[in-house]
């Protein structure tokens, strides 16, 4: 089974003009939900990764399975007020609007290896925020991964020298 025939593309979502590319298809089809991971821990098995890295909400899906797989820990980057602890925090644009990104304050420590995971690379305003905030830590950005990149936008341009891997592209 092809994993981008389990990809919608939602017109005008969340706001008029967005092509939203909704991968809860994916999600629930069991055969095609495996292979999305498989193809993470393919590319990233044996790679000496410490923590997966997951963005909110929908990378948190994607990462966890892979992190266990790896025999990474898993480290959430949240939306402010949302992580009990200590946090730092990032702004960062969207293609339509602002947000802001946290971690926890100790969640990484200097020098360690990760891998980052999100579920789309758009304009990439919230992998180099989360860039960003793994600087601060020290951490070694090993690799930026995406389910899905929309080439036109140009977001691996945001990510520095890191690997930027993506799986499907538009």
């Amino acid at each position: 089974m092809e994993i981008e025939a389990l990809i919608r593309a939602i017109p005008d979502f969340p706001i008029s003009g967005i092509l939203f590319r909704d991968i809860t298809p994916l999600l629930k089809d069991k055969q095609g939900f495996r292979q999305a991971i498989d193809l993470f821990v393919e590319r990233f098995a044996g790679r000496s990764i410490e923590h997966v890295v997951a963005i909110e909400a929908r990378g948190y899906i994607l990462a966890a399975p892979i992190a266990y797989a790896i025999g990474a820990g898993f480290i959430p980057v949240r939306k402010p007020g949302k992580l009990p602890h200590d946090t730092l925090r990032e702004e960062y644009a969207l293609e339509y609007g602002t947000n802001t990104l946290e971690i926890h304050a100790d969640a990484i420590g200097r020098g360690e290896r990760v891998l980052v995971v999100d579920d789309l690379l758009a304009t990439g305003g919230t992998a180099a925020a989360t860039g960003r905030l793994l600087a601060r830590l020290g951490a070694e950005v090993e690799a930026f991964a995406f389910l899905v990149e929309l080439t036109e936008l140009r977001g691996r341009a945001k990510l520095g020298d890191a690997e930027v891997v993506a799986f499907v592209a538009y």
